[in-house]
């Protein structure tokens, strides 16, 4: 008994099966994980180490060498690079690509451990590395807090108040604060009072230490209890500390602390990250979602608690969302449903245009069901419903229905024939179920290689291959036992009762008649008549093709729909970061007055929290501030940006600007980047200077800059070693000298509650010094127990210039030249890097040094590469299938050799809709690869059925091909069809456009060449039809 036959007698059974399917997929559809974007692991952690007072050369040589030494170590690490800057290091390793996100826990347990051992050869006086593991965490929802006429500490007591509560809430994993404020305690000092006075600055920073420490003052046994000491003298307030008593040693007098000094708690001058909202002072808020969530679900119990805890609010405080990924995915995945379901009703119609009534709403049905079970095993398994995995649903649509058309149209035939419903299902079952299963896994294997890249860029589009593994395989079970099942129901039998022989001779002969029937024979004959010459057009065609991919535009991933971009600027290096945020505002008060503008976003100093996968925050630096620009929609990107260019142009001309679209999947800083790599900077910037000025000669190039940036300038007294010994002054002694008299000392830290606030000791601002005022410094000798003018020990001051900013990667010095595309424009990253890489790779090289491409072209080629990794095997798996089908050498080169023929209408559909070949359209070419296979093995099937039955080879050929026009052209036409939906998503175009192209002309390659091909092969000699 096989299936089709069990399917039928068992009508509980097939019941209970398509009910398991319409239920299950109905539950398991509301319960799936939804997000707008798939997830992919970034293997990326940060150690960021602060070395205070060390020039970057001695950060560079000091600190990163030996972190990024001992990160080598791992077997796990792809590359490290490291910026040193003066006084910090921030080092960035990154993961091999096949590591993913289950393996990093135990990867950074690891890098942890290294550190840690590393720790104690480091020199003196550098802090506690930090190490960011957490480099990937996605803040999902990004929201603003703001408040007209409120301090920065109300803002931030309620937005505290926020964190703990948002916290607690089932579906949220995290939730950071940016934008926060150093608060210290400040002691400003009068040096004039303690010079008066004759009180060494150093015994109020011992006492400032040591007074509020907790210490252990142990216990005693009073009778039977045993009680604890705890002495007074601990600072309840900061007021407290003016009381602090600071005479010296022996002295009759009492001297305090408030005497000389002022105390109080203040946030610090120089702050590291500054945040606003349409030009107000914020506290950005970003809550990540715990995995595995429904996005939307969470989003909406977050929302509820929001408007919960509207009662603290305080009146006037707004908390405005920056970004909203729950409201973000909810409209995305509405478009991809509605997207979804025209497809389908496209299919359908057609089915129901082509097949008739009964047969359009039979195969309609096994397609919802299809479908439905695709959303059981996508929940078993874990796999979100997201851009690509209903993208995946999309494009199967037409394959889902394949199998189905054929064993539908098998019974039709098996009916007009005179058989019962149960002979019919049963015959074409039998006949069909190895074919089609075999043709099913080739065209799932020719997906294999994206689901089983080691590439980000498989683990992004990694659940296309699954989901189009569960519903091929779906879609084949329910073709040989729910197809036969319904059309028992559906199908009637009775028109066939009765006929005659003749009759029957007849309607078998009328099978394939009809004007659309006639014209492929006609087409069939004159091609079988001049079969070398419609190879040769063929392959003409194909070396045409190939020529005309030479044209098509190339790029990797398209930009995003979401009507956001970023401006990204850059003042001169060394600028400080209140002078950065001042043009930031003046920038930001400038898109405010623009209408289609509805909110800018600023973050100075650094980037902001991660609120897409896609989005890298930059690195610390006080020169830099990002703008975040959200528009009323899609359409407003283009001339906003437009008009922000054109007033950056004239007004900034002195600094560094990039503006640039959200992103979908990986992407990289800058798409064109040249890495010079050697040991001396001098000779490093000499080179960046030469391709700097090569990327300027072309017209396409924007944003051209390079990572080390500008030389800054350093400060250099002059220390007098001899003078200083004579009167007791050591170099320390000069640093904190100037430190304290600048930008303040830290003389250890106020405990207060929760917090450990800094205690930062300096002059009062009318006795804060100027740089034209450091010969008049006054330093304390410990020797002479007076204060020394510092022109005693110091000979002058020099200025000098160094890289503020040194650059490495794999342990190399590297200076890396970027650049990108017009945003604006049609250009593509990869039209301009590929007219400025023979120029910029004819630059002389000295020896020891050595010139790499980054940017897209590296990720792509990446990308590649793992994906063409795994083509052979994959290939050969395919073949071998084929061969073991049919049990023979000639038939697989057969439907083989039409392979290549499919890029005559990938290169034809791409040059006519302008799309670019990107890494999707790349993906289509391969999917395209078992779509054809899939046709030409039914078609090639069908041929040895009818060769088997005693027909002569050429009339077997011929009506084979007749009797499978119909399901392959259904298939293509539904596949076509179905995929319309995509044109209009960004993201999918070029994939759509290869796919619907490229399939068009596939179905003729199928229905014309393969027979062609077959008869030529087999030496089947010409007949008249």
């Amino acid at each position: 008994m096989n299936l089709a036959q069990y399917s039928i007698e068992k009508k509980v059974v097939s019941w209970m099966f398509a009910l398991i399917l319409l239920i299950g997929g109905i539950i398991s559809y509301n319960g799936l994980g939804r997000l707008e974007d798939p997830s992919f692991t970034l293997k990326t952690a940060m150690i960021i180490t602060a070395y205070p007072g060390a020039s970057p050369e001695q950060v560079e040589e000091e600190v990163s060498y030996p972190i990024e030494n001992a990160l080598q170590q791992l077997p796990y690490v792809d590359y490290v690079t490291s910026i040193s800057s003066a006084g910090l290091s921030q080092v960035t390793v990154e993961m091999k690509n096949h590591y993913r996100k289950k393996d990093l826990k135990q990867i950074w347990d690891e890098l942890r451990s290294k550190i840690s051992d590393l720790s104690p050869s480091l020199p003196p006086g550098v802090q506690p590395s930090q190490i960011m593991d957490d480099f990937g965490d996605v803040y999902g929802i990004l929201l603003a807090v703001t408040g007209d006429g409120y301090s920065y500490e109300e803002l931030k007591d309620y937005v505290d108040l926020l964190r703990r509560e948002l916290v607690l809430v089932k579906g949220i994993g995290k939730v950071s604060i940016a934008g926060e404020q150093q608060e210290q305690v400040v002691v400003e000092i009068s040096r004039n009072k303690l010079s008066a006075l004759g009180i060494s600055p150093d015994r109020i920073y011992q006492l400032l230490q040591t007074q509020n420490q907790v210490s252990n003052s142990g216990s005693i046994k009073i009778g039977s209890e045993y009680i604890r000491l705890h002495p007074s003298g601990e600072f309840q307030d900061v007021s407290e500390l003016q009381n602090l008593i600071i005479s010296n040693p022996g002295s009759s007098s009492l001297i305090y602390l408030g005497d000389v000094a002022k105390v109080r708690r203040d946030y610090a001058d120089v702050p590291k990250n500054i945040t606003n909202y349409n030009q107000q002072q914020a506290l950005l808020i970003g809550v990540s979602f715990s995995s595995g969530v429904n996005v939307v679900k969470v989003g909406a119990v977050l929302n509820k608690r929001m408007q919960e805890l509207e009662y603290v609010r305080p009146i006037g405080m707004e908390v405005n969302s920056v970004y909203n990924q729950p409201a973000e995915v909810d409209q995305s995945m509405s478009d991809f449903m509605l997207s979804l379901a025209e497809a389908v009703a496209i299919v359908i119609f057609v089915l129901l245009i082509f097949m008739g009534l009964r047969s359009g709403l039979l195969i309609g049905l096994i397609l919802l069901l299809t479908v439905l079970g695709t959303f059981i095993f996508m929940k078993l398994y874990g796999i979100d419903l997201q851009r690509i995995s209903l993208g995946a649903l999309i494009i199967a649509l037409g394959m889902l229905v394949d199998n189905a058309i054929v064993v539908t149209e098998g019974i039709l035939i098996g009916l007009k024939q005179g058989k019962t419903k149960l002979q019919a299902s049963v015959e074409i079952v039998k006949q069909t179920q190895l074919p089609l299963l075999g043709a099913t896994v080739i065209a799932i294997a020719a997906f294999a290689p994206i689901g089983l890249s080691s590439h980000a860029t498989g683990e992004f589009a990694g659940s296309m291959f699954w989901v189009l593994l569960i519903s091929l395989l779906l879609s084949w079970l329910t073709a040989i036992t729910l197809t036969p099942f319904f059309a028992d129901l559906m199908f009637k039998e009775e028109a066939v009762q009765g006929r005659t022989e003749k009759a029957e001779s007849n309607e078998e002969q009328e099978l394939y008649q009809g004007a659309l029937f006639n014209a492929y024979k006609s087409l069939l004959n004159l091609c079988m008549t001049h079969r070398v010459k419609t190879m040769l057009l063929m392959v003409a065609l194909m070396l045409l093709a190939i020529f005309g991919m030479g044209l098509v535009k190339q790029s990797f991933f398209p930009a995003s729909n979401t009507p956001m971009f970023y401006l990204d600027y850059w003042r001169v290096q060394g600028s400080d970061i209140r002078e950065t945020q001042a043009d930031i505002e003046l920038i930001q008060a400038y898109l405010k007055d623009n209408k289609k503008v509805q909110q800018v976003t600023s973050t100075t100093g650094r980037g902001a929290p991660r609120f897409m996968l896609t989005y890298t925050p930059e690195k610390s630096y006080a020169a830099f501030g990002q703008l975040i620009i959200r528009v009323e929609n899609r359409e407003a990107i283009n001339p906003v940006i437009q008009d922000l260019r054109d007033y950056m142009q004239g007004n900034y001309p002195q600094a560094e600007f990039k503006i640039k679209r959200m992103e979908i999947g990986p992407s990289t800083d800058a798409k064109i980047e040249a890495r010079f790599s050697g040991p001396n900077p001098d000779v490093l910037r000499k080179l960046a200077s030469e391709a700097t000025l090569l990327l300027q000669q072309e017209p396409g190039a924007h944003n051209i800059r390079h990572d080390w940036r500008q030389r800054t300038k350093v400060i250099r007294p002059q220390f007098n070693e001899a003078m200083g010994r004579r009167v007791g002054i050591s170099k320390q002694d000069l640093d904190q000298l100037l430190l304290t008299s600048f930008s303040g000392k830290q003389v250890g830290l106020y405990r207060d509650g929760t917090q450990l606030l800094p205690i930062v000791a300096r002059p009062p601002e009318n006795e804060r010094f100027n740089v034209d005022s450091l010969p008049d410094l006054q330093i304390y000798s410990q020797v002479t127990k007076n204060y020394v003018p510092l022109g005693q020990v110091v000979s002058g001051f020099d200025t000098d210039w160094e890289d503020g900013l040194i650059m490495r990667r794999d342990r190399k010095r590297t200076i890396t030249v970027k650049a990108d595309h017009d945003v604006l424009g049609d250009e593509t990253p990869a039209s301009v890097f590929n007219r400025v890489r023979p120029h910029i790779e004819a630059i002389n090289l000295p020896p020891g040094y050595k010139m790499e491409w980054g940017g897209e072209f590296e990720t792509s080629s990446d990308a590649q590469a793992a994906l063409f990794g795994g083509l052979p095997m994959g290939y050969l798996a395919m073949f071998a299938i084929t061969v073991l089908l049919f049990n023979s050498l000639k038939t697989p080169l057969v439907i083989w050799a039409t392979v290549p023929l499919a890029v005559i209408g990938v290169a034809f559909g791409l040059l006519v809709m302008q799309a670019p070949f990107s890494f999707m359209a790349l993906l289509g070419m391969l999917s395209l690869t078992g779509m054809l296979i899939k046709n030409g093995i039914v078609l090639a099937d069908q041929i040895g059925l009818e060769l088997e039955s005693g027909k002569e080879p050429y009339a077997a050929v011929f009506d084979s091909a007749l009797s499978r026009m119909r399901p392959v052209a259904m298939a293509a036409i539904t596949t076509i069809l179905g995929m319309i939906p995509l044109l209009f998503d960004a993201f999918f175009i070029s994939m759509a456009v290869t796919i619907m192209f490229g399939l068009a002309f596939a179905t003729v390659l199928t229905l014309i060449v393969v027979p062609v091909l077959y008869t030529l092969v087999y030496k089947i000699p010409y007949q008249e039809r």
